[in-house]
């Protein structure tokens, strides 16, 4: 008998009440409370060279705090994803934002009184009392070395939550807004954003068209409030970076994502070198599908007839019976976070588009959330945020500063986690038809972070060098969008997305910079991963999560060299892995 999973996840046992708790709201109040301590400490400290345990204690605390402040952002984030229109959960974030500020002003002071320590002193501190968070605090004395005064960083910092970190409220406002009207049946019916960007999936041709050449309208619509957002979004971020002598638009998400700029260089260029080995793909699914070339609504389209609905009950079963394959572990840690109601995968009206896993550290829990319709590639999203939560959960029990790994590392567990899934049902398909289906939809996601981010990473890259030189007008976005696109997949298209810039969030997103390279990173490198998990079998599992639990203490160089013996700035990682791909593009071929 098939267990039944609810799909709606528990919130109120970290906070009872949503956006209405007080518990939240205490929760709130005390640790602001304590972020107002540690700062008042900070100040009185005057001499640290006589007060070194007072420092320990200080950055002890910190990481205490860091848990908190997190779980704060982790929470509210749920809230006003589950329901668009809590105005209360909206109003909250505003506390969650300023939060973090304050915290990041903490964390300056802190990097303020650190600069204080000769090299040697601040090495044996280190040494003595944090050797489990070395590679973190190290990592931001060099950061701090390189920004404006303290004083100035923490300006700068409060100055984020009413100005940066606002365009990116006003973006969610403005699409939390949007209705998109579609006919089904003879009946008219009003969708969210969200649920309007599955029709684009669609089987049906028609419905793809009719519906992408809605989607561009109503994002038409609003072009100029969007152009705004992107534009004062991208123009705060630059005057700080001029203010700290960066010229390199790429230096912050670089560091963020611990990698060299040597290596992001090696993974696209050997990514371009290879994408004439793709072409006959996007031909032939075109010829596949009656068409003479793919439109951008037809590069993911469904391709058989074969995609039947899955039951949301028959993923979660599939999904741990296949990680279990790989790692007990791992499918013993997906069945508790279906049973404890740690997902949230309702399809209902109100919610956010997207999914996400977030992390709730004070408590040592996660939650995901979807909107799951049943298709093989809800399935897929569903194990790749499970893999998010599962890297989460193996590093519950570590120094909160150990935590800290980066969005390209991240990726690489939830991705492994979709290779799992989509290899296996690939596997098992029950007709050539099923296979050829399952084969197609994996290689639509190598496509997707082979062309479709490639596109982003231009568009932004070259945005971001002529917003420099001023304000930037919507048809101007649009155009250096459809260049991207046009050149990312090789003009292979029919049609393009002009006002792609303005339907993907992940441009408006401030909480980091270039939210696109790490993508293909973590997919790639997870592919490598992948490959070693084929080799080593059972004794893969400790392994795996001792790479895991490393992804907080250390650059992704020193990551592959030490898990993997590899050299990320070389192309030899890299083609191995793009190599894997093309052998589902050498199949596809051959079945059709």
């Amino acid at each position: 008998m098939q267990t039944t999973y609810n799909q709606l996840w528990d919130l109120d046992s970290i906070f009872p009440g949503g956006s209405e708790s007080t518990q939240l709201k205490s929760f709130i109040k005390e640790t602001k409370d304590e972020i107002t301590a540690l700062e008042q400490s900070l100040e009185q400290l005057n001499d640290v060279h006589k007060e070194k345990q007072t420092m320990v204690n200080i950055i002890q605390t910190t990481q205490q705090v860091a848990a908190k402040v997190r779980e704060v952002g982790a929470f509210i984030g749920c809230l006003t994803a589950q329901n668009a229109a809590d105005k209360k959960a909206i109003q909250l974030s505003g506390s969650a934002k300023e939060l973090s500020a304050m915290y990041q002003g903490v964390l300056t002071s802190i990097d303020e009184k650190v600069m204080q320590f000769d090299e040697m002193e601040w090495k044996a501190l280190i040494e003595e009392h944090f050797e489990s968070v070395a590679f973190y605090l190290t990592e931001r004395t060099q950061r701090a070395k390189d920004k404006l005064s303290p004083a100035e960083e923490k300006l700068a910092q409060k100055l984020t939550t009413s100005g940066y970190h606002a365009w990116a409220d006003m973006y969610n406002a403005l699409v939390n807004s949007m209705k998109i009207t579609f006919e089904d049946n003879g009946e008219s019916e009003e969708l969210s954003v969200g649920q309007a960007e599955n029709k684009l999936a669609n089987s049906d041709r028609n419905v793809r068209k009719d519906a992408f050449e809605k989607w561009e309208q109503t994002w038409s619509e609003k072009e100029d409030l969007f152009a705004t957002t992107i534009n004062h979004l991208a123009g705060f971020r630059l005057g700080l970076y001029e203010k700290r002598g960066w010229t390199n638009v790429l230096k912050e998400p670089l560091e963020i994502n611990r990698m060299s700029e040597a290596t992001l260089k090696a993974m696209w260029d050997t990514i371009t070198a290879n994408k004439s080995r793709f072409l006959p793909y996007l031909e032939r699914k075109a010829k596949h599908l009656g068409i003479e070339k793919l439109a951008w609504y037809d590069v993911h389209a469904p391709i058989g007839s074969t995609s039947s609905t899955i039951p949301y009950e028959e993923a979660a079963e599939t999904i741990i019976e296949q990680f279990g394959k790989f790692s007990p572990k791992m499918a013993e840690f997906t069945k508790m976070a279906f049973e404890k109601n740690w997902v949230e995968a309702e399809n209902r009206p109100g919610k956010r588009p997207g999914a996400f896993c977030t992390t709730l550290p004070a408590s040592g829990e996660t939650r995901v959330f979807m909107t799951y319709s049943g298709s093989a590639s809800n399935v897929s999203t569903l194990a790749h945020e499970l893999g998010h939560a599962y890297h989460a959960y193996v590093m519950r029990d570590m120094p909160n500063f150990a935590q800290s790994y980066a969005m390209n590392v991240a990726e690489t567990a939830s991705t492994f986690a979709e290779l799992i899934v989509s290899d296996a049902a690939v596997q098992q398909a029950k007709s050539d038809e099923e296979k050829l289906v399952l084969i197609e939809s994996k290689l639509g996601r190598g496509i997707a972070f082979f062309m479709n981010i490639h596109a982003r990473f231009l568009f932004e890259t070259r945005f971001y060098e002529k917003r420099k030189e001023g304000l930037l007008s919507a048809n101007e976005l649009s155009e250096l969008m459809v260049e991207a696109q046009k050149e990312a997949y090789c003009d292979s298209l029919s049609e393009y997305h002009p006002h792609f810039w303005a339907a993907k969030q992940h441009f408006h997103i401030t909480g980091v910079p270039f939210y696109n390279f790490p993508y293909t990173f973590g997919y790639l490198f997870s592919l490598g991963v992948y490959a070693h998990a084929l080799e080593q079998g059972a004794s893969f599992e400790d392994g795996y999560i001792e790479l895991l639990r490393d992804t907080g203490s250390m650059n992704v160089e020193e990551l592959a060299q030490k898990h993997l013996n590899v050299d990320l700035t070389k192309a030899d990682f890299w083609q191995k892995a793009i190599d894997l791909v093309v052998k589902d593009v050498e199949e596809f071929m051959q079945m059709t």
